[in-house]
């Protein structure tokens, strides 16, 4: 019995899930350009797709309505689109974080060195200091 509940349970959830997307496109990366309405978007393998935005567009950041200025260049995005024409149009955007630059340097920490860092240290410790 429990084994027919967790298959049914499985169905339903693809189904869902299938059923929640249909037939949309799905695009993830980073906007690389905006071209008017057109989105230029890195994808992970280097590509790019361009997707346009209409009216119509449902843009969210963080749970809440985004404004069209929320959409730069360098800000990760997840695009669901249908094809018209062979022409990616957004249904939806969801606007992330620009990543971290891979080649940025983490802040140092602050710290305070202790006394007995440096060559004076050394030489009081070997018994050469004046």
């Amino acid at each position: 019995m429990k084994r027919s509940l967790s298959a049914l349970a499985a169905v339903l959830f693809i189904a869902a899930a299938v059923w929640a997307h249909g037939d949309l496109i799905h695009v993830m990366g980073t906007v690389a350009k905006i071209e008017g309405t057109t989105a230029i978007v890195k994808l992970s393998d280097g590509s790019t797709k361009s997707v346009v935005l209409d009216p119509e567009t449902k843009s969210e950041k963080k749970g809440g309505t985004a404004k069209a200025a929320d959409l730069t260049v360098g800000v990760r995005v997840v695009i669901h689109a249908k094809s018209v024409n062979g022409v990616l149009h957004a249904v939806e955007v969801r606007i992330g974080e620009a990543p971290k630059s891979a080649h940025a340097l983490p802040e140092p920490p602050l710290a305070t060195l202790p006394a007995s860092f440096g060559p004076a240290a050394g030489m009081a410790a070997s018994g050469q200091a004046s």
